[in-house]
């Protein structure tokens, strides 16, 4: 007889910048403390916080994208990690009914999944009015489930009684008020957090924000609020492996990839052999394709341009064998980086681009993309979803032979992207599915 699936929550807020990853990662490392097995997964588009969860955990987060993917796959992607866990914490991305469309947010991944919200509330400058805030999440028009609430940021007992009176008011249990404390904080950068494996002091931090979390909440009732995943089929791989042994680069500087990608492909007999760039190595000779993913090209673009052999092996392998980049990736393929100070670095030249973040803007959203050549990974024509994030901008004439046809989310038509020469391909397109 199969076993149940694990129970789950999806961690969600009214808005951004109210602490629920620090909340997230905390009650994962708390429950790992208590003895339970705990996956974690992130509703949305996001690289970085997947990474501290599953620092926290010490397994691999997942990404659930109602926007990009199927709700049979998110379903899918959400059974796979629950059928080997005691208990599944979700973060949500945003507000909880904020996205690009109702598909997007993280109230349609708790439909999906059957997991109910933990709401965070930031008390900071409220008193009942949290409570307030928490009621209206809960009865707003087609709510999934609320399980209760954690206030954050409370500054005194004074302030505790205040917001307790207010949630004795309402439906909404109080499962926890999160006392200020210095240790409740995380280093930022443009992107969002920095990446875990950048943080030497990551793991003591999150011990130190679990033990916050295991004093001022209620485990317990937390741990019994969550509910029995929904079971659904494994998800089926809808983007093909780029090759049969794929070079992966992997570190600091190269972060920024989908552990469902890696999950599909390998689901389909690819092996990963990752490589680190940063560390001077080039692509493994005895693989028959190389990505390079998004990251922080920029912070380590001295490095990068000096190293050698990485730079030598990379020209080498794009003889042979396709490579592709995305967005940091396919800065590092193009001409040259120029990084915020105004200090121009030459790259591997195998695209006819240059890129800046001395002139620095914004560009931010989900993407369809419509190739067109074909790809190792996907046919010409062939729809794509992902998204674009990132700071660098152009400054090279328009050259070459373009690589995709993109447009919005609402459909809206943003003209050609990226690049593709010989077996070289890339753009600051983000793959999800």
């Amino acid at each position: 007889m199969t076993a149940p699936l694990a129970p789950g929550l999806l961690v969600a807020a009214p808005r951004s910048g109210v602490g629920k990853t620090l909340i997230a990662i905390g009650l994962q490392r708390a429950f790992i403390h208590a003895g339970l097995t705990v996956r974690a997964a992130k509703a949305g588009p996001d690289y970085i916080d997947p990474g501290l969860h599953a620092l926290a955990t010490g397994r691999p987060s997942i990404n659930l994208d109602g926007f990009a993917v199927a709700p049979a796959m998110v379903r899918g992607l959400a059974s796979g990690i629950a059928r080997d866990a005691d208990l599944v914490i979700c973060e949500g991305a945003m507000g909880l009914y904020d996205g690009a469309s109702s598909t997007s947010t993280a109230a349609e991944i708790a439909r999906l999944t059957g997991w109910p919200i933990l709401l965070v509330i930031d008390a900071e400058g409220a008193g009942q009015t949290a409570a307030a805030v928490a009621h209206g999440m809960a009865s707003y028009p087609g709510a999934p489930p609320v399980a209760g609430a954690i206030v954050n940021r409370v500054a005194s007992d004074r302030h505790a009684a205040m917001i307790a009176e207010g949630f004795a008011a309402i439906d909404v249990p109080l499962l926890g008020m999160v006392r200020r404390d210095a240790a409740l904080t995380m280093p930022s950068r443009h992107l969002g957090l920095v990446q875990a494996r950048e943080d030497t002091d990551i793991d003591a931090r999150i011990d130190s924000i679990a033990a916050i979390i295991a004093r001022d909440c209620n485990l317990p009732a937390i741990c019994a609020s969550a509910h029995a995943t929904r079971a659904a089929a494994p998800a089926i791989p809808t983007i093909r492996p780029p090759g049969q042994r794929i070079a992966l680069a992997s570190d600091d500087a190269f972060a920024f990839f989908y552990p469902h990608l890696a999950q599909w492909w390998r689901a389909a007999g690819a092996e990963i052999v990752p490589f680190s760039p940063l560390a001077d190595h080039a692509p493994p000779v005895d693989c028959d394709t190389c990505w390079l993913p998004g990251g922080y090209p920029e912070l380590h673009a001295a490095t990068i341009a000096a190293n050698g052999r990485f730079m030598a092996g990379l020209r080498e392998f794009a003889k042979r064998a396709p490579v592709h980049g995305e967005c940091g990736g396919y800065m590092v393929l193009g001409r040259s980086i120029e990084d915020s100070d105004g200090t121009r670095y030459p790259m591997a030249g195998l695209l006819p681009v240059d890129t800046s973040f001395a002139r620095r803007k914004l560009s931010l959203g989900y993407r369809k993309a419509r190739l067109l050549a074909p790809a190792p990974f996907a046919a010409a024509a062939s729809p794509l979803w992902g998204h674009e994030y990132h700071y660098a901008t152009i400054v090279s004439p328009n050259e070459g032979k373009p690589f995709a046809r993109l447009s919005d989310a609402h459909g809206t038509d943003l003209g050609m992207a990226g690049h593709h020469a010989g077996n070289v391909s890339g753009s600051f397109f983000h793959l999800i599915a």
